[in-house]
């Protein structure tokens, strides 16, 4: 199950999965945009076995309903792939559930679906979870856990959506001990590096005309690569047997930027225990999602 898996990383993910395979489940907010994907996928890829699951992850009422529909459909899960997000967006805006939004989405959401699907992977082997972060999680400075809905400082979206990033690694970190205890699953989280997607094109067109020329000239051919090698590192994550639990892919290249993918280091705050916890005590409260493990 990939979410997001309907444009960019998620669906080269998607369709490499396909291709060797896999029975693909193409979480998407847009069910037309999932059927054009499989569509896709299936013209590539003859008789890939393809289903599009309608997923919100802004929405928690929409993930309980995803994941309850999946374990109607009696599937058991291999690979859970958490990479659907969004990215900078210019305003405070909240979720459905009155969270800041990406926090809500790339983080809470991706929380309360792997709780929730948690059970359907325990008991298969090799088994993985990989949350999908982002090399910008190190910016935005330090994430303030007791504001992480941004309702007592001036709003900031390019930290907000670095500090909802950072929790995608935190998370991983913190579900990984958990499973260590009792599991064959493993949980790792990977990063894309400067991939071309969606959301970076759309930040592009935010820096005027001037800066569009200085990024195509001097920042695209050094630090960006296409969205199919940006899926490299959640792929190798996913598939390679080296793979350890709690470990983070991402490109080997220059500032993690482009290259084959290879075992990265997150950033300080991340790799702290205890804001681990206390990052994992709020996704429950605020989720009311508890994990089995």
């Amino acid at each position: 199950m990939i979410t997001g898996a309907n444009t960019g990383i998620g669906f080269e993910t998607a369709l490499v999965l396909a291709r060797r395979g896999a029975h693909v489940v193409l979480a998407v907010r847009d069910a037309v945009k999932g059927a054009q994907a499989k569509e896709r996928i299936a013209a590539a890829v003859p008789g890939a076995r393809i289903t599009v699951q309608s997923l919100d992850l802004s929405c928690l009422k929409s993930v309980r309903a995803a994941a309850e529909a999946l374990g109607a459909a009696g599937l058991r899960i291999d690979l859970l792939i958490n990479n659907a997000g969004i990215m900078y967006g210019k305003q405070l805006r909240r979720t459905a559930d009155g969270f800041e939004l990406h926090f809500g989405t790339n983080h809470l959401g991706h929380f309360a679906l792997t709780g929730l699907l948690l059970e359907r992977m325990l008991g298969v082997p090799g088994s993985r979870i990989v949350t999908v972060s982002s090399m910008g999680h190190r910016q935005g400075g330090p994430m303030d856990l007791s504001d992480v809905n941004w309702t007592a400082r001036p709003y900031s979206p390019t930290a907000a959506y670095a500090h909802s990033k950072r929790a995608n690694v935190m998370f991983t970190y913190a579900l990984q001990r958990r499973l260590a205890q009792r599991a064959a699953t493993i949980a790792v989280a990977a990063h894309p590096g400067g991939a071309d997607t969606t959301g970076s094109r759309r930040t592009t067109a935010d820096r005027g005309r001037l800066g569009q020329a200085l990024f195509a000239g001097l920042v695209r051919p050094l630090l960006i690569q296409s969205a199919e090698r940006g899926a490299w590192p959640i792929l190798r994550a996913a598939t390679d047997p080296a793979v350890g639990g709690g470990q983070f892919y991402g490109p080997g290249g220059f500032l993690q930027s482009k290259g084959h993918p290879k075992a990265v280091t997150s950033n300080a705050q991340s790799r702290e225990a205890a804001a681990q916890h206390r990052l994992w005590q709020i996704s429950q409260e605020l989720t009311g999602v508890r994990f089995p493990v």
